[in-house]
């Protein structure tokens, strides 16, 4: 299987805290709904290949790097917030749109 398919649960929740998004803001970046990150990460079921890819690049695009070790981690030096904005101030770009 293509490694951009692969994504577990756990990776999905971990990379969401290094970026410090909302399961909200994750189906936006992947155009996908919030019931199928809560029913991924939750457990209840498996997102086909294409969405599981979609939630991937929408963490890489963001600058998650995922190790071999399959553990997310951030690819911009530490201190550096330019790609990361908290969800109050995503939230607030929303409505004004």
């Amino acid at each position: 299987m293509d490694s951009r398919n692969l994504l577990s649960a756990d990776q999905s929740r971990a990379a969401r805290a290094l970026l410090n998004w909302s399961r909200v803001r994750l189906a936006g970046k992947a155009n996908l709904s919030e019931m199928t990150i809560s029913d991924f990460e939750n457990g209840f079921r498996k997102p086909r290949p294409p969405n599981i890819a979609a939630m991937r690049q929408a963490f890489e695009d963001a600058g998650i790097i995922f190790t071999i070790e399959g553990a997310p981690s951030l690819a911009r030096p530490e201190g550096d917030r330019g790609l990361a904005t908290d969800n109050r101030m995503w939230r607030r770009r929303q409505r004004k749109a």
